[in-house]
C-alpha cells in the first residue's frame, strides 16, 4: 500500500499532535510550583499470553482461578464481553495489535517468528499431501519494519516507550526497538519465557535477582515495568506489558501449587493446580504496576488496556490433564471456535469510561490502535490504513456500527475441536465460518452458529439458511480482497478416498492425555449387537449403553439383519455426553461397500452432561444394512439412552432397548 516516508510520518504526528493537545484528562501530576499539568495521558497495554475467556473471575465461570486485580480493574473501567483476538494464535494478534492490520494483510498467521527462516510476504505453497483438500500458505514469519505501530506513532508525539515480557515477532532487527520502543526488557524473541516462569531462567542477557530465591519471571517484569514508570512520571509514557503468562512451559510457585492443590474439585472441568498458581502470579503482577500508578498519582491520568492474546489452552497436558477449559465457549487455542478466539478485555480511561461497567459491543485486536488514537485525540498518518475502528462511542456508553470482525487462519494445528484452513466471519448474533475448499468440487464448505442461542457453538445452521451463508460469506470474500490476503488454493492432487471427515477435529495422539492413542483398538465383542471400533469402549449399565472415549476416532455400528428395504431413514438417539467434538451418523447399504463420508450426515452433540434428544434424516440408494454412529471426537463418557430407527412418515422399523 502508499505510504508516507518514516520523516514524513514523523514530522505529520508530531505537528498535529502538538495542535490537538488532548486536554480533557483527569488530575495528574503537580510541578514543582504546585500548578497542576495538563498533557497526554499515560497508556499501559497489558498482554495476557493464551488467558482463556473463562481463566479469570470476570464471566462468572468459574471459582477455581483467584484474580483480584482484575477484578480491580474491573471496578476502574469497562468489561467487554465479546472481544476477540485477531487470531487463535499468539504471534498474528499481537502483529495486529501493534499495526491496526488484520493477519489476512500482514501475513503472520502462524507463531513462527523465532524461527530462523525470514520471509516478510506469505507465498503459496506449490503441493500438498493428497489427504488435504487445500494447499496452505507459508506465513510470513518477522514483522515488517514497513508497518507504522502504535509504539512509532506514539514515540513521536512525545511518549517514552517501553516494551515488557513476551515480543515473538522476530529477533534482531525486527526487535521490539526496530519498531518504537526505547527499552526491550528482556530482549527475548521466543514463543515463552527461556527455560522457565521460575529462576533461574535462560535468557541470553538477562539475570535473575541472586538475593530473591525462586524468582518468578513476572515478579521481575513488574518490577522492571515499575522502574519504568518511576523513570518518566514527568512525561507521557506508554508501557506495553506483554505478559509471558499462562502459555507454556508450565511451572509455577511451588506454594502456589500447594495451594490450589487443596482446594481441587475433580468433577470440576477447571483443576490445574500449576495453572491456576500460574494466574495468580500474573494477577500478583497486574496489581504491581496498579499499586505503582496509585502511588505516582497517575492513576487518573492513564488508560489501562488488558487483553489475551488468544484463547485458552486446553490441548496441552500439565500432570496428565489439560491447563484449562474454556467453557462453556467450544475449543480453544489453535481453532476458529469460539474457545480460541474469545478473551478477557478491559479498558480504564478515567473521566470517560463509567467505572464498573459492561458492555456487548464486539470488539478485536485491530481496534486497540485506532481507539487509543481516537481517546488521544491523535490522527493516524495521512494515507496510514487500519481494518479496525475505534470503538471509543461504545466506551462513552453508545453502540459502534461494523459490518463484522474476521479471523483469517489457514491452518490446521490438530489440537482438540481442530479445523482445516480456514476464515470466520462474526456478524451481530451470527457467526459463519468458511472452510477452503472443503466441500463438493472443490468448493468451501461452511459452518454457521447462533451465539445469541448457541454460545457452545453446537448447532450447525448453515443447511437451513443458505441466505445467511451467501450474504455473509460475501463479506469474508471482500474481506479477503481487500486485504490482499494470500489464501489457501484448491489441491489438485487431493483424493477423497485419504479424507475422513470424521475425524475432523480429533487430537493428535500428543494431545491425549493419560498416554492416550487414535490408534484403532483390536476388535472387541459385540454390546447389545453393537460393534464398538476406533478409540472407545462399550458396556451396559443402569438400562444405558455406556460409551468410554479415549479420542480421536470413537464409533459404534450396528448391522441389521436383514437390511431394510427403505430409503428414507430418521435416526432418533437420547444422549447424555462430557466429552466434546462433533458427532456423525454413517450408513451402509446392501452390497454398498464400506462406510463412507458421502454416506454420512454430521449433527453437532451437546457435551454437557445433560440427557439430549437428536433427530438426524437420511435417504439411502438401497436397502439400509449398518448404521454407525459416531458419538464425539475427545475423551469423555457417553450414555445412549436409547436409539430409535424410524421411516421418515414415522413409522418404527427398529428399536434398540438397552
Amino acid at each position: 500500500m502508499c505510504r508516507m516516508s518514516r520523516a514524513e510520518v514523523s514530522v505529520a504526528v508530531f505537528g498535529w499532535f502538538v495542535l490537538t493537545m488532548w486536554s480533557t484528562a483527569g488530575t495528574s501530576l503537580a510541578d514543582e510550583a504546585g500548578t497542576p499539568n495538563k498533557r497526554q495521558p499515560n497508556i499501559v497495554f497489558i498482554l495476557a499470553d493464551d488467558l482463556g475467556w473463562s481463566d479469570t473471575s470476570l464471566y462468572g465461570t468459574s471459582d477455581f482461578y483467584r484474580t483480584p486485580n482484575v477484578q480491580r480493574l474491573a471496578r476502574r473501567g469497562m468489561t467487554f464481553d465479546r472481544a476477540y483476538a485477531a487470531s487463535p494464535l499468539c504471534s498474528p494478534t499481537r502483529a495486529s495489535i501493534l499495526t491496526g492490520l488484520s493477519p489476512a494483510r500482514h501475513g503472520i498467521t502462524s507463531p513462527n517468528c523465532h524461527t530462523p527462516t525470514v520471509r516478510l510476504q506469505s507465498v503459496v505453497k506449490q503441493n500438498a499431501a493428497a489427504h488435504q483438500f487445500s494447499i496452505q500458505p507459508d506465513p510470513v514469519t518477522r514483522l515488517d519494519p514497513n508497518h507504522i505501530t502504535i509504539a512509532e506513532t506514539l514515540r513521536t508525539a512525545g511518549y517514552a516507550t517501553g516494551h515488557f515480557g513476551k515480543w515473538h515477532l522476530g529477533a534482531e532487527p525486527y526487535s521490539p526497538l526496530q519498531h518504537g520502543f526505547d527499552i526491550d526488557v528482556p530482549h527475548w524473541h521466543g514463543p515463552g519465557p527461556a527455560g522457565s516462569y521460575v529462576a533461574p531462567w535462560k535468557f541470553p542477557d538477562f539475570d535473575h535477582d541472586p538475593d530473591v530465591p525462586d524468582q518468578h519471571i513476572e515478579d521481575r517484569m513488574a518490577q522492571e515495568a515499575v522502574q519504568f514508570m518511576r523513570q518518566h512520571r514527568d512525561q507521557p509514557f506508554f508501557l506495553n506489558y506483554w505478559m509471558f503468562s499462562v502459555h507454556a512451559p508450565f511451572d509455577a510457585k511451588a506454594a502456589l501449587i500447594e495451594k490450589y492443590a487443596k482446594t481441587v474439585d475433580p468433577t470440576d472441568q477447571q483443576r490445574c493446580p500449576t495453572y491456576a498458581a500460574m494466574i495468580e502470579s500474573m494477577d500478583d503482577a497486574i496489581g504491581t504496576l496498579l499499586d505503582e500508578l496509585d502511588r505516582l498519582q497517575v492513576a487518573e491520568n492513564t488508560i489501562i488496556v488488558f487483553a489475551s492474546d488468544n484463547g485458552g489452552n486446553m490441548y496441552n497436558l500439565v500432570d496428565g490433564q489439560r491447563p484449562t477449559s474454556n467453557r462453556p465457549l467450544r475449543g480453544g487455542k489453535a481453532t476458529v471456535y469460539e474457545g480460541g478466539i474469545r478473551t478477557p478485555a478491559i479498558v480504564v480511561w478515567p473521566g470517560h469510561v463509567e467505572s464498573g461497567t459492561t458492555s456487548g459491543a464486539m470488539i478485536q485486536s485491530v481496534d486497540y490502535f485506532p481507539t487509543l488514537l481516537d481517546m488521544l485525540g491523535m490522527a493516524p498518518a495521512s494515507d496510514q490504513l487500519f481494518d479496525g475502528i475505534s470503538f471509543v462511542p461504545a466506551l462513552t456508553g453508545g453502540a459502534i456500527d461494523r459490518d463484522g470482525i474476521f479471523t483469517y487462519f489457514p491452518h490446521n494445528p490438530p489440537v482438540p475441536d481442530w479445523l482445516p484452513p480456514s476464515i470466520c466471519v462474526h456478524q451481530d448474533d451470527w457467526k459463519l465460518i468458511r472452510i477452503f475448499h472443503g466441500g463438493d468440487d472443490t468448493g468451501h464448505r461452511y459452518k454457521l452458529f447462533n451465539l445469541r442461542d448457541d454460545i457452545g457453538e453446537q448447532h450447525d445452521l448453515s443447511a437451513m439458511m443458505p441466505e445467511r451463508v451467501q450474504q455473509m460469506d460475501a463479506l469474508i470474500e471482500r474481506h479477503l480482497r481487500e486485504t490482499g490476503a494470500v489464501v489457501p488454493q484448491a489441491n489438485p492432487s487431493f483424493d477423497p478416498k485419504k479424507y475422513d471427515i470424521a475425524s475432523e477435529g480429533a487430537p493428535a495422539a500428543k494431545f491425549l492425555p493419560g498416554g492416550a492413542s487414535t490408534k484403532r483398538r483390536k476388535s472387541a465383542k459385540p454390546v447389545a449387537g453393537w460393534q464398538p471400533a476406533g478409540t472407545c469402549e462399550l458396556s451396559i449399565g443402569d438400562g444405558k449403553l455406556l460409551v468410554h472415549s479415549t479420542g480421536g476416532d470413537p464409533y459404534f455400528s450396528y448391522r441389521l439383519q436383514p437390511p431394510i428395504d427403505e430409503t428414507a431413514f430418521v435416526l432418533q438417539m437420547e444422549i447424555t455426553s462430557n466429552a466434546g467434538g462433533s458427532g456423525q451418523v454413517f450408513w451402509q447399504t446392501e452390497g454398498g461397500g464400506p462406510f463412507t463420508a458421502k454416506r454420512s450426515e454430521v449433527y453437532s452433540p451437546t457435551h454437557d452432561g445433560d440427557r439430549h434428544f437428536y433427530v438426524i434424516k437420511f435417504r439411502t440408494q438401497g436397502p439400509l444394512s449398518a448404521i454407525r454412529v459416531d458419538p464425539a471426537t475427545a475423551v469423555g463418557d457417553i450414555q445412549v439412552h436409547a436409539v430409535r430407527l424410524v421411516t421418515q412418515d414415522g413409522r418404527l422399523v427398529h428399536q434398540w432397548a438397552f
